[in-house]
């Protein structure tokens, strides 16, 4: 038996582009999605039309090419521009227009803000139809690379090794100057020297202006690539320069109902995801599930005074000195009494407060305490096991937002079959995202922009999601009845870098570099 028979390709035929895609493909959804917004009441940049020059691309033309590429894997702007040319998907999603690749890019950067808003009504589109339940809704962060490497990131530490490096060569070559001046040798060997000398002059200027950029921000480090990135702890003791992408997923179907990126760890992030979480959804009274690192007192008594039910699991209690605290006299062992505002230790002695409020800072985060003191520990018979002071005396403190913590604590503790699920709801968003799509890092740079794609991420992981539930035809139903309510836009100043040499700053690296 032969093989199989080809086309001519000189053979004429007559054909249109909509007998090349299939009832079921995701462009028809793309493209009946994009056309019923109006670009202009979500933010979108539109261009002013004019009688005069070349006819401008309609920007749902961008935002059709930009749902096609994230769905495909393909973010890079040149990639775009050729799949525009050659795929036949493409050529009917953009009805045989093709952009150029700069201003593929720039629709991208110019509308950060709007693409975050597509997501939110997105969210709204998902909720007529009956995809989100709203009652549970896991969330949780997970870093992605920024465009910034390590050797572009500094710290007070890192910058004074760089520092300590520049003065000890800077001795080495005066004396060697010296000696050059002693033995007179050659002047091409001083001029080297002299050379090296006024190159180390020149980095250790940028370094002291980095130095003084750290100081003027009041943060803890700054980044020169892209100065909004932080140098983040990664897992165990990994650290990356990144972004913190945060996500509140719905238990009903694994739907994403509130992403924002940050660039700090996740202990002061939960009251800010959860509230965009209740926005969105248009309802308080949902339960919020996340883990320990998220367990902050002030930011579960915002979410909690807001009318979340909190569900974050407690930090271990470790006892680090094993000749002080036993099991038995550790602080969760001590019965609060709300009416007398005192403690009862497990020996039956009553702790009370002088009403005193202490302060402590901790991360950059400050709190008010009320220490709890009583006289029998001197003669108590289990001092040695209950303290290890050199008075012995006992202390116990109590922050101000301990009622909230105690609420959470007792949420916990009824629903710890319910908690067990966190993982099963939010960490499929970010396997499949980071894992199975490559999204692991971002090349935009400051965090506006980065913010702006993790958002077109994550409505293209609902799009998907979505699509895998009902099907094409069922949601293109849905999407036909379907009234979008734009939500009101908001202005805000956008943040100045830290400091304008930040964008031009290289340095020669030598020694400490990474």
């Amino acid at each position: 038996m032969g093989y199989l028979g080809v086309q001519d390709r000189f053979q004429i035929q007559m054909s249109s582009m909509e007998e090349f895609i299939d009832k079921e493909n995701t462009v028809r959804f793309v493209d009946a999605f994009v056309e019923q917004l109006e670009l202009d009441k979500l933010g979108f940049e539109i261009a002013t039309l004019k009688t005069e020059g070349r006819p401008a691309f309609n920007p749902k033309v961008y935002l059709k090419l930009y749902f096609y590429g994230y769905l495909n894997g393909l973010r890079s702007s040149r990639k775009l521009e050729k799949e525009a040319i050659r795929n036949v998907e493409l050529h009917w999603l953009l009805e045989g227009l093709a952009p150029n690749y700069h201003s593929i890019s720039d629709f991208r950067k110019i509308n950060p803000k709007a693409l975050k808003t597509t997501f939110k009504l997105f969210v709204l589109f998902l909720k007529d139809a009956h995809l989100i339940g709203g009652e549970v809704v896991a969330m949780d962060g997970t870093k992605i690379r920024a465009s910034n490497s390590k050797k572009n990131n500094f710290s007070p530490k890192k910058i004074a090794r760089h520092l300590a490096y520049i003065e000890e060569r800077t001795n080495e070559y005066l004396a060697a100057l010296e000696q050059n001046d002693l033995t007179e040798k050659s002047v091409e060997k001083v001029k080297n020297i002299q050379d090296k000398i006024a190159k180390l002059k020149t980095n250790k200027i940028k370094y002291e202006q980095l130095t003084k950029a750290i100081e003027t921000s009041g943060d803890t480090q700054v980044s020169i690539t892209d100065t909004d990135a932080r140098a983040l702890l990664v897992q165990g003791q990994v650290v990356e320069v990144s972004y913190n992408v945060q996500a509140a997923v719905d238990q009903k179907h694994n739907l994403v109902v509130a992403t924002h990126t940050i660039n700090r760890n996740d202990r002061n992030a939960m009251s800010g995801i959860a509230l965009e979480t209740q926005e969105n959804l248009g309802r308080k009274d949902f339960t919020a599930i996340l883990d320990k690192g998220y367990h902050n007192g002030r930011e579960i008594e915002t979410c909690q005074k807001a009318g979340i039910t909190t569900l974050v699991c407690p930090p271990t209690i470790v006892n680090a000195n094993n000749k002080g605290t036993t099991a038995d006299y550790m602080v969760d062992k001590f019965e609060y009494h709300a009416t007398s505002d005192t403690y009862t230790c497990p020996a039956g002695n009553s702790l009370s407060t002088t009403g005193t409020w202490h302060k402590k800072t901790r991360e950059r985060d400050s709190y008010q305490f009320k220490k709890y003191r009583t006289p029998a520990c001197k003669t108590c018979p289990v001092q040695t096991l209950c303290t290890a002071k050199a008075d012995g005396r006992r202390e116990i403190e109590r922050s101000q937002y301990a009622d909230a913590i105690e609420k959470n604590g007792l949420n916990y503790l009824a629903n710890k079959d319910l908690y067990r699920k966190r993982q099963e709801i939010n960490e499929h968003v970010f396997g499949t995202i980071k894992r199975q799509w490559g999204y692991n890092h971002t090349n935009l740079r400051g965090l506006e922009k980065v913010n702006g794609e993790m958002a077109l991420i994550m409505t293209v992981y609902n799009m998907k999601r979505a699509i895998n539930i009902l099907g094409i035809e069922k949601l293109l139903e849905k999407l036909k009845k379907w009234k979008p309510k734009y939500p009101t836009l908001t202005k805000s100043n956008k943040k100045q870098p830290i400091l304008r040499l930040c964008a031009n700053f290289r340095i020669s690296h030598q020694r400490y570099a990474a």
